[in-house]
C-alpha cells in the first residue's frame, strides 16, 4: 500500500472513533499529550489533519511534560509542530526527581503517569483548552483490560471519552481503533522525529509483560485480539 493510501486509512479510522464516541464539539481547543513517541506523534499528526476537514471546527495544540531526565531536547518536536502549523508547549517538571530520587519507587509507572496527567491537564486549562487527547490505541485497551483482570480482579478498561470533574477537562482517545503496528507504520512512513523514552524503567514494567502476553494471543488464532477488543468495545463502552 502506498503511503498516501495508508495514511488515509488511518485518518479514516481516527475520524470514525471520534464520531462513534462524540469526541469533538464545535469550537473545541484540544491539547494533545506529546511524549514524542510514535503513538503521540501519530495522534498529533492525525489531529492536525483532522482539524483541516472535520465538519466541526476545532483547534489542536501539542503539550509535552518534560519529566526532567538529563539531556532532554524537544527541538525536533518543535520543528515537527511548526511544519504541521500546530502550537507547541513544553512544560518543565521534576517528575524524575520525585519518582526516582525522593520516593525511590520500584514500580514507578503509576505514580509517574498520575503526575504527568495532572501536569498535562493543568497546562491544558492554563492554555485555554477544554479537552485533552491521549494516544492510547487499541492494543493499549486490550492490555489495560487484562492488567485490570489479572492484577486487580475487575472487569475494566479506560473509556474513549471521559469528563474529569476535578480538572474540568474532557479526556478523549482518538487512536482507540488504531493498532500499535499502525502507529509504527505511520512513524516509519512519515519519518516522525521519535524520541526514545529515557526512563530507566522502560521495557521492565507490568505493561511490557502484558504486551507480550497479548501478542501471544495470536497463537489461538489470527482474530483473537480483534475478538477481545470487540468485546471491550461492545460491553464496556457501547452498552453502558
Amino acid at each position: 500500500m502506498i503511503d498516501g493510501e495508508y495514511v488515509q486509512r488511518i485518518l479514516g479510522r481516527v475520524r470514525k472513533a471520534v464520531q462513534d464516541f462524540d469526541m469533538i464539539d464545535e469550537g473545541d481547543r484540544i491539547a494533545v499529550g506529546v511524549s514524542a513517541g510514535k503513538d503521540s506523534l501519530t495522534l498529533l499528526y492525525a489531529m492536525s489533519r483532522l482539524a483541516s476537514f472535520y465538519p466541526k471546527r476545532f483547534e489542536a495544540i501539542g503539550i509535552t511534560v518534560d519529566q526532567g531526565f538529563p539531556g532532554a531536547d524537544f527541538a525536533l518536536i518543535q520543528e515537527f509542530c511548526d511544519r504541521l502549523g500546530v502550537e507547541y508547549h513544553v512544560v518543565p517538571s521534576n517528575i524524575k526527581e520525585v519518582v526516582f530520587d525522593i520516593k525511590k519507587e520500584h514500580n514507578p509507572c503509576s505514580l509517574c503517569a498520575n503526575l504527568r496527567r495532572g501536569m498535562l491537564n493543568t497546562a491544558a486549562r492554563r492554555l485555554g483548552c477544554n479537552k485533552v487527547a491521549l494516544a492510547h490505541h487499541r492494543d493499549d485497551a486490550i492490555e489495560t483490560f487484562f492488567l485490570s483482570l489479572f492484577y486487580e480482579g475487575r472487569i475494566y478498561c479506560f473509556d474513549p471519552k471521559v469528563y474529569l470533574t476535578r480538572s474540568g477537562i474532557t479526556v478523549i482517545r482518538p487512536l482507540i481503533y488504531i493498532k500499535e503496528a499502525e502507529t509504527k507504520g505511520m512513524a516509519r512512513r512519515l519519518q516522525f522525529p521519535v524520541i526514545t523514552n529515557p526512563c530507566p524503567a522502560n521495557g521492565k514494567t507490568q505493561r511490557e509483560e502484558m504486551k507480550r502476553f497479548v501478542d501471544g494471543l495470536s497463537a489461538f488464532g489470527p482474530q483473537t485480539k480483534d475478538l477481545v477488543f470487540n468485546a471491550i468495545r461492545r460491553k464496556l463502552w457501547m452498552e453502558r
